[in-house]
């Protein structure tokens, strides 16, 4: 199965930028279509953005314009770039994967994704 580890949250004030990476290992990447998603404290997971093998993105209506969703298969990598962020991005976010070549689903559904990273928190500040 694929390993996944997020890296690069932090702190920003509103309107800053902040770009996420997942790092994955252990299987072949190129094979998985990923996403991310995010949870803030008392609320359910919601999925933020994803994207399959062939790069077909998708994004929750509250990001669209203002996150954008990536790999690098030859790095093994994912990235979230974030502009304009607002206090209520404010979240744990996650990476997570799934061994379906096509992802067309908007927004993306946590029981789709079977393998998870630990997160990253991003907060921003008003």
């Amino acid at each position: 199965q694929v390993q996944l580890v997020e890296s690069g949250g932090g702190s920003v004030q509103a309107a800053g930028s902040l770009r996420l990476s997942c790092a994955a290992s252990g299987d072949t990447f190129s094979r998985y279509s990923m996403a991310w998603f995010r949870q803030a404290p008392g609320k359910e997971r919601e999925g933020v953005a994803s994207i399959d093998t062939s790069k077909f993105t998708t994004y929750a209506d509250a990001v669209k314009g203002r996150f954008t969703i990536s790999r690098d298969n030859a790095k093994n990598t994912l990235y979230l770039q974030m502009i304009s962020l607002k206090p209520e991005d404010t979240a744990m976010y996650y990476c997570a994967a799934d061994r379906r070549r096509w992802y067309l689903l908007s927004p993306p559904r946590t029981a789709d994704f079977g393998y998870w990273g630990q997160g990253t928190q991003v907060t921003v500040s008003s």
